[in-house]
């Protein structure tokens, strides 16, 4: 049987607008998918929907969708996509309403079920993530375009492929592959040389999108369009098969990947292949996220000029002491940012910055009272006094959590182009997940000489968020560097490397086969990316500030 070629054209909720095109037209292609959804993204659509109920989707689909829907339909090209947000029946009725007026036949249907809202009261949203088997389903009875909501990013790769290659519920080794080549193609260009750690190895001022050609047994190559910009090698799937996972077992509702059994070759020019990859049963429990808001949240942002940083800074503390103690916020954060340098040929290179970031249940306590004792200071705190933009009046933050319930608590429901509505089962064999025990440590590299060098000279890494929790994935590009990898960059010093991460839980997963480690810290973004806890809120940077932390490191892989 021929491959599926399965093709990605969104990463996320206002990626390359013009990415459906360039996938119809680029090359061969069977199934195109798009990612819209996100943590954050749930919680954006909540609240425009409490302002508006007709906005719960991603609006952004439909005008890509207008543009090239008949060239869809033109080349048989099926589209998936979650862009359904909060409400996929609405997006799917203004998809029919829109090919009416195009005058395109095409059968739209939607996947349902994954809205937990009710059960979960004082939420703005909660969305169970559902697999890939609606989605199945909904092809199976022929439609050419499927919306869904809150489903799994991998679920818009395996429901396609189950619906292809007739897959069933227990063939978890072949959906534990699709699941696998969906966690590459999920973020779009990242799996092309984007956000890529040795980005200087290629083009990558435009990358194309990724396209998987995925075979009966699961396997699967990864590749792009021909002419497009970026580059695939072991590098870049490495280090997207990093991106937000944790421990060798990535849970799903459809099946447990296991991340230690995968194998990558270079199989020519930008052309991965991905095979070995081996399934368990998926876990008992079906996860739901939960979007909240946590309060309210202002910032003053002051520019410290020159000479006498620090003290400006104690200046600056200190007169707001007395507003902040009248009404103390709830949480109170004072981080000062030495962006300065002495000598310094420009006033912007001359300056620091201090950030004071307040959080609060009630409006009124981050609000006019503190941005009035802030900009009360104009004419009478440090000298050269100025901030990087008025405070407000306080905005809302939201906060996200994680639960998991039967999957009889979500009644996933596959709504034929026809209107029928078929029922999707719950997983018939389920296994509770367990830590995988660490595999045994390569040799260590014999002694030798070493030096002072950037961590990423020789090891590439990438970093996401879950949640509150951060992943760091760090990975050797050669055998060596890997042994020296294994043997140093072990908690203990993943710890005094990121001094952020020295009072919270941090564990480490070996993965052998892609030469990697993979960190997985705890709490280190508070209440999840809509609470804004630290500078990088989604972590998207912390694998790039440990590869610019500085240790000793043989003469040999320098």
């Amino acid at each position: 049987m021929n491959p599926l070629r399965i093709g990605n054209f969104s990463g996320f909720y206002g990626d390359r607008s013009a990415a459906l095109r360039e996938m119809l037209t680029g090359g061969e292609v069977d199934v195109l998918t798009g990612d819209y959804l996100a943590e954050l993204t749930m919680l954006i659509l909540a609240r425009d929907r409490l302002k508006d109920p007709s906005a719960g989707y991603a609006r952004t689909f439909p005008r890509q969708l207008e543009d090239c829907l008949g060239l869809a339909r033109e080349r048989g090209v099926r589209i998936v996509t979650n862009a359904g947000g909060l409400d996929p029946a609405g997006l799917a009725g203004e998809i029919r309403r829109l090919a009416d007026r195009l005058g395109i036949p095409v059968r739209v249907a939607h996947v349902e079920g994954d809205d937990l809202t009710a059960a979960h009261p004082g939420t703005l949203a909660a969305h169970a993530y559902l697999g890939g088997f609606g989605i199945t389903e909904c092809l199976r009875a022929g439609a050419d375009v499927v919306v869904t909501g809150r489903v799994t990013d991998a679920a818009l790769v395996t429901g396609p492929a189950a619906a292809h290659f007739g897959w069933r519920p227990d063939d978890h080794d072949a959906l534990a592959g699709a699941v696998v080549a969906g966690h590459v193609l999920e973020c779009g260009t990242q799996a092309t040389g984007g956000n890529y750690a040795f980005f200087t190895e290629g083009d990558v001022r435009r990358p194309g999108f990724p396209l998987a050609e995925i075979h009966a047994d699961g396997s699967s190559v990864i590749t792009k369009h021909p002419g497009t910009g970026g580059f695939v090698d072991v590098g870049t799937i490495t280090a997207q098969l990093l991106y937000e996972t944790g421990g060798a077992r990535y849970a799903g509702p459809d099946v447990t990947a296991r991340l230690d059994t995968v194998r990558l070759g270079l199989e020519g020019p930008d052309r991965v292949r991905i095979e070995g990859v081996r399934g368990e049963a998926p876990p008992p429990t079906l996860k739901v996220g939960l979007n909240r808001l946590g309060g309210f949240r202002n910032e003053v942002v002051f520019v410290l000029t020159g000479l006498g940083i620090e003290a400006k800074a104690a200046l600056v503390r200190e007169q707001l002491a007395d507003a902040l103690a009248k009404s103390p916020p709830r949480e109170v954060r004072w981080e000062l940012v030495r962006t300065d340098r002495a000598d310094a040929d420009t006033e912007e290179t001359a300056s620091a910055l201090l950030r004071l970031v307040v959080r609060d249940p009630d409006q009124r306590v981050v609000g006019r009272a503190l941005s009035g004792a802030a900009m009360e200071l104009a004419l009478a705190s440090y000298p050269g006094f100025h901030v990087l933009a008025p405070p407000g009046k306080g905005a809302p933050y939201g906060v996200f959590e994680e639960v998991y319930v039967p999957y009889v608590g979500a009644a996933h429901v596959a709504v034929l182009h026809d209107g029928r509505r078929i029922p999707v089962p719950p997983p018939r064999h389920t296994r509770p997940l367990a830590a995988v025990p660490d595999p045994p440590l390569p040799e260590p590299l014999p002694p030798g000489p070493a030096r002072r060098a950037p961590l990423g000279l020789v090891v590439g890494a990438r970093s996401g968020d879950k949640g509150g929790n951060a992943n760091v994935g760090v990975w050797a590009r050669s055998e060596d560097a890997w042994r020296w990898l294994a043997h140093t960059l072990t908690t203990d010093a993943f710890r005094r490397l990121i001094p952020e991460s020295r009072d919270l839980p941090v564990t480490r997963h070996l993965l052998p086969n892609l030469r990697a480690v993979n960190f997985v810290v705890e709490g280190i973004l508070g209440a999840g990316v809509a609470a804004q806890a630290r500078f990088d809120p989604q972590a998207k940077a912390l694998g790039e500030w440990l590869r610019s932390r500085h240790l000793d490191i043989p003469e040999a892989l320098l």
